[in-house]
């Protein structure tokens, strides 16, 4: 469904890239994770799969349209939503849905099944500049579903949301999914891509670092991190350390020689300390 090859994009139009050599690929009914900190290129990668930035340098192909020669009829296939809620203020949810699904040439879902899919029935006459955050943020979730897409783009889906309905969007995601759509999740939120994705890449700096599922990752680095408490000048220290690293190895041997140690065992690594080990930046 997607396939991007030597993409660069440059906001100065110099060598200070924010998308640097990213290759990638995305199979049909995989959910895939784009992952990294603040700045990392995600969005910028994004936008321009989705046509909202003009491709500079490379291939992209999207749902069978190449990038460069952008047809009206691609925007029947996918599906948007932002972290950034853009609804009209001025109309109410439904009133909102209503307008935006005749922008399509395709079949689109009823605006009131979708109201009712992210928790917003009773709020659907509601103008949507009386929205919470969350609630606008459920509103263009839904809105992202009304033309039915087989490719839909995903910016930290659940960003703001408390936990039961993070859990209900998460779950929305899953049975999308089940029906064969495609989805490509751009986050920094690690816990979700491990709960939802198939393949997740590393991007730090423009740069993608790794791409594999997190199964691979955790059974690669699960049962080789460390945690270890010790004493040292009287107080207790807390730490982890990898043995796949040749200087954490070393460090840990300096501790156990040098200090009293008072617990020590090995751990399954999350998603997040793989991805700080892998790429030596956290998600901040």
């Amino acid at each position: 469904m997607i396939k991007v090859k030597n993409l660069y994009h440059s906001y100065n139009n110099d060598d200070n890239y924010a998308v640097n050599d990213v290759n990638f690929e995305i199979k049909k009914g995989e959910i895939f994770g784009f992952l990294g900190p603040s700045g990392a290129g995600k969005s910028t990668t994004q936008n321009i799969l989705v046509g909202l930035l003009q491709l500079q340098q490379g291939e992209v192909e999207v749902a069978g349209y190449d990038i460069k020669h952008i047809k009206n009829k691609m925007f029947n296939k996918i599906g948007m939503s932002f972290e950034q809620s853009n609804v009209y203020n001025k109309m109410s949810g439904i009133e909102n849905l209503e307008f935006y699904r005749k922008l399509f040439d395709v079949e689109t879902r009823d605006p009131m099944e979708l109201i009712r899919l992210v928790g917003l029935d009773g709020k659907e006459n509601v103008k949507a500049e009386r929205y919470s955050k969350g609630m606008k943020h459920r509103l263009t979730f839904a809105r992202s579903m009304i033309n039915n897409p087989k490719m839909w783009f995903l910016d930290e889906p659940t960003t703001g949301l408390d936990p039961a309905i993070a859990s209900n969007i998460k779950d929305i995601i899953k049975r999308e999914n089940e029906k064969g759509v495609t989805i490509f999740l751009t986050t920094h939120n690690m816990y979700i891509a491990d709960e939802l994705c198939h393949r997740v890449a590393f991007i730090v700096d423009g740069k993608i670092r790794l791409i594999d599922s997190p199964k691979a990752l955790k059974l690669k680095y699960g049962e080789k991190l460390v945690d270890v408490e010790y004493f040292k000048s009287g107080q207790l220290i807390k730490a982890h350390f990898s043995t796949v690293f040749e200087a954490e190895k070393e460090r840990l041997i300096e501790v156990i020689k040098n200090y009293d140690i008072q617990t020590m065992h090995t751990k399954e690594a999350t998603l997040e300390e793989i991805f700080i080990k892998v790429t030596g930046r956290g998600l901040v």
